[in-house]
């Protein structure tokens, strides 16, 4: 695989990535509908998968991929007509062909030609094989209608309710009798302050006798009048200051002692409100125990699970969202760590193996650990893994660190085991331990050693409602990072940036770390810096970013606020808060900061932080944003556009290029049409009611070339229709050309 960046894959390597990306989202969804067949989201997820990966395959000729990712497509659009209804029988079947799309994938470049044709004896196999599983549970079990003629959420049954819905809580009568005595105080308290408010008015009544006496001590000195009575209205002028300055000084410290009783009942009214959201460690965990006997005896291996922190408190939602992590953390303990018995006693180890799973509370976080004491994770068969799976190269690998090497166990769909099997092998895993961890702005790292154990850490907040972050400053408004998610801050001397192809980056221990401005990705002007900035550390694995923000403000504990819902996904920002003072905060989203990064790095060279106005603007080329879900497509589309001369920047769905279309300037915007969160069709809709959008020209690209599906297009405001086909013709160049002209050389 090559080293030297995306613009210099082939386009079987582009569907390897798509692959990579696209997988672990069908298998997951997959195993859920296993489980329950009815949720139309995880159902929904499943077309969606397959529907993008068969758009890649058709594009790079693999026919037999096409085949089969169609064949899957129809099972599942059966599923949701309700004639069938996928069980485990027809999830293997599915999961099959996920496998058989890997192995098409992976089959070296110059043996591809086998797959070009949609006949492919494999595939047809696989095909029959799909269809008997569907005729056989259709045979044997007719399915129900899917759903009932109840009413059913979006999200179908099982999925969690909506912020809307009405949610049952139980709260234990000790908190609630301690949240109506806070509550209680605080109703006492409040009624100090009128009392306290009309004390002030005999402050007002010295002050205006001192005014009075100030007034006829300068009339009597116009007047020429005796010493005496000037030293006399003196006298009485200072008398009332004094008064007046005795009296404020008392009110200030009544004041003061209120201000701290409030902030002291407050602290507490919110702790007694968290405790009602707490629930013990232990009640999340039950069934892991019996998990970890099952699943050691099926493999033949002696296992015990030890619990420590049973009573720790973890919030209500967090504890509903580490239980799946969890589950695929232990298991992958007792199938891959744990080794037989048999092994264990040749190794001078107890025959019965112990993994520990600990709940604790460390520097305001919660700390959850996996630990066994396996065989540990050997460095040098990962390494050679991770070369074989060509995500590097073999002399890229060899440099790595073993805590480098040991990140692309959370790539998505990496493993280890050369065959899959009902335990694992999918490299689904540490993939959705990581997904879950960064979602709850926390993080995991990996600890092993080599035939003594392995062991996983989780850190994450105590709570969803409250976040502990780094405050900083963009171009006078208020942001907020999780101290979760950043690796570390530090002051960079402008004379330690070093620029390559256009892009800055700097070394920090030891490793090159990519260097832009929060400036840019936020979308606002990119400041002149003096001699050093301030630069906060982002992102994990070989692919750090350093962002330049205007200045670090120090850590607050803020109070989490969602944003109104009818503001959709706001690019790079999760949620909104208040500081102390009363400023709006809004909370940085990192990964979706991360992603937005990545963008700019394929788009081209970034602006650049540079100190007392340096650096020179480069001259405006046309712009384009290509909006399309797939990674192999949107590649292809950004590599073509670019060799004609065109700026391209890209957007991984609807939604992403929606907020890319405000934020940015854009001549013209290329997008597929079936995306998740915001289909193209809507994002037309919605750019052709922008007014001042409305004039920018929009480009579909698709592979339905059904008449009523470009009409579709075209009613919804699209300029131009053209449907996928190969790019090794100029098709899409022309037409754009077509809308914008050529591009400036």
């Amino acid at each position: 695989m090559s080293t030297g960046g995306l613009g210099d894959m082939s386009v079987y390597e582009l569907f390897r990535l798509e692959l990579d990306s696209q997988a672990p989202l069908l298998v997951n969804a997959l195993l859920a509908l296993e489980a329950d067949a009815l949720p139309l989201d995880q159902l929904k997820t499943c077309m969606r998968c397959a529907h993008s990966l068969k758009g890649a395959a058709r594009m790079i000729n693999l026919g037999a991929a096409v085949s089969v990712t169609h064949a899957m497509e129809e099972m599942m659009v059966r599923a949701q007509a309700g004639d069938i209804v996928l069980r485990t029988p027809q999830v293997d079947a599915l999961l099959a062909g996920a496998d058989l799309l890997r192995r098409i994938a992976y089959t070296p470049e110059g043996e591809m030609e086998g797959w070009t044709d949609s006949q492919a004896p494999q595939a047809l196999a696989y095909i029959e094989l799909l269809a008997a599983s569907a005729h056989a549970v259709h045979d044997a079990a007719p399915a129900p209608k899917a759903v009932s003629d109840a009413p059913r959420s979006e999200g179908g049954a099982g999925a969690p309710p909506d912020q809307g819905s009405e949610r049952m809580l139980r709260v234990t009568a000790e908190n609630l009798n301690v949240m109506f005595g806070l509550a209680g105080e605080t109703l006492v308290a409040s009624r100090w302050l009128k009392p306290f408010a009309a004390s002030l008015a005999h402050l007002k009544r010295l002050l205006t006798e001192s005014e009075r006496s100030i007034a006829a001590l300068g009339q009597l000195l116009s007047d020429g009048g005796s010493g005496e009575s000037a030293a006399g209205a003196l006298a009485e002028v200072r008398h009332n200051a004094l008064a007046a300055q005795q009296f404020l000084a008392l009110r200030v410290a009544e004041l003061e002692r209120f201000s701290w009783r409030e902030s002291e009942l407050a602290q507490r009214m919110y702790d007694a409100a968290l405790a009602s959201r707490m629930r013990p460690f232990g009640d999340g965990v039950d069934a892991f125990p019996r998990m970890v006997r099952d699943l050691a005896q099926s493999l033949g291996k002696q296992v015990r699970l030890k619990i420590i922190g049973h009573a720790t408190l973890v919030d209500r939602d967090i504890l509903e969202r580490i239980e799946a992590p969890l589950t695929h953390l232990l298991r992958n303990a007792v199938d891959h760590g744990i080794e037989p018995a048999a092994s264990r006693r040749a190794a001078g180890k107890n025959p019965e193996a112990v993994i520990e799973l600990t709940a604790g509370h460390s520097a305001g976080m919660l700390l959850l650990t996996v630990s066994d004491d396996g065989r540990g994770i050997d460095p040098e068969p990962l390494r050679r893994c991770v070369v074989e799976r060509q995500l590097t190269n073999a002399a890229t690998a060899a440099a790595l660190s073993d805590s480098e090497l040991l990140e692309f166990l959370f790539l998505p769909g990496f493993t280890m085991k050369d065959e899959v099997d009902e335990i694992s092998g999918r490299g689904v895993g540490l993939d959705v331990v990581q997904h879950m961890a960064r979602q709850l702005r926390g993080s995991v790292r990996i600890e092993t050693r080599a035939g003594k154990g392995t062991t996983f850490r989780l850190v994450l907040p105590l709570t969803t409602s409250v976040v502990r972050s780094l405050l900083v400053a963009v171009d006078s408004q208020l942001y907020a990072f999780p101290l979760a998610q950043i690796n570390r801050t530090l002051m960079l001397r402008m004379e330690d940036v070093e620029q390559t192809e256009g892009h800055q980056h700097f070394r920090h221990d030891g490793r090159q770390v990519g260097l832009v401005t929060a400036h840019q990705v936020l979308g606002v002007p990119v400041p002149q810096f003096q001699d050093a900035a301030p630069v906060i550390v982002l992102g994990d694995g070989a692919r750090p970013y350093g962002v330049v923000v205007d200045r670090l403000l120090g850590e607050h504990e803020l109070v989490v606020q969602a944003l109104d819902g009818r503001l959709g996904k706001v690019k790079d920002i999760s949620a909104g808060a208040v500081a102390e003072d009363g400023s709006p905060v809004l909370i940085i989203d990192v990964e979706d900061m991360l992603l937005s990064i990545d963008r700019l790095v394929v788009a081209g060279p970034l602006l650049r932080a540079h100190r007392n106005g340096g650096g020179a603007t480069a001259a405006r080329r046309k712009r384009v944003l290509v909006v399309d879900d797939s990674f192999t497509v949107r590649e292809l589309e950004r590599k073509l556009l670019q060799s004609h001369g065109y700026e391209v920047d890209v957007a991984v769905d609807g939604m992403d290029g929606w907020n890319a279309a405000r934020t940015g300037s854009y001549d013209l915007i290329v997008t597929d049409v079936d995306m998740p969160r915001m289909d193209g069709i809507e994002l037309i809709t919605m750019i052709k009611q922008h007014p001042q959008l409305r004039t920018t020209p929009v480009l579909i690209v698709s592979y339905k070339d059904r008449p009523e599906d470009q009409r579709r297009g075209l009613d919804a405001g699209a300029d131009y229709y053209l449907t996928k086909s190969s790019f090794h013709d100029d098709s899409l160049v022309e037409a754009v050309a077509d809308l914008i002209g050529e591009a400036a050389r």
